[in-house]
């Protein structure tokens, strides 16, 4: 009971005297962000920790996997591991959780994979030996700013 003597919950009540919904997924709904906005925000985390050679490879109409993959690459252990970081907390601060991450402060090569979109961190000596793009070249390059 309230202070009322009421058991009835406090509800916010719409100007037409129905009580407002707040079905949690209702509410998510109208906050998700595309797959292309996510991208755009793991592309300015990484850069912010002055990743290199950041590249966006549209994958939808060759691979049911992901939307896109982000793929970037750093010049040591501290920075690779500073670039996870930033995007993680990036993503998560818009919504958007980790399924699955591959790899550990002493990896040369850390995957996130966030379900529409799938980030690679490498060093530079692992992405030209694992060379991604020669693999998923049947994938469009995409520029952050036609997002």
């Amino acid at each position: 009971m309230n202070s009322t003597g009421s058991t009835r919950r406090n509800r916010q009540i719409r100007f037409d005297g129905l009580p407002v919904k707040t079905n949690k997924e209702q509410i998510e709904r109208k906050h998700a962000m595309t797959s292309q906005e996510y991208c755009k925000i793991a592309v300015a985390a990484l850069e912010d920790r002055k990743a290199e050679d950041v590249k966006i490879i549209d994958i939808r109409e060759i691979s049911p996997v992901a939307d896109y993959f982000v793929i970037a690459d750093g010049t040591n252990q501290n920075q690779i591991q500073a670039m996870r970081d930033a995007c993680e907390e990036a993503l998560y601060k818009a919504g958007l959780k980790t399924k699955q991450i591959e790899g550990n402060s002493s990896s040369t090569w850390i995957l996130m994979d966030y379900g529409d979109i799938i980030v690679h961190i490498f060093s530079k000596e692992d992405r030209l030996f694992y060379d991604l793009e020669r693999i998923w070249r049947d994938g469009k390059i995409v520029d952050v700013a036609d997002l």
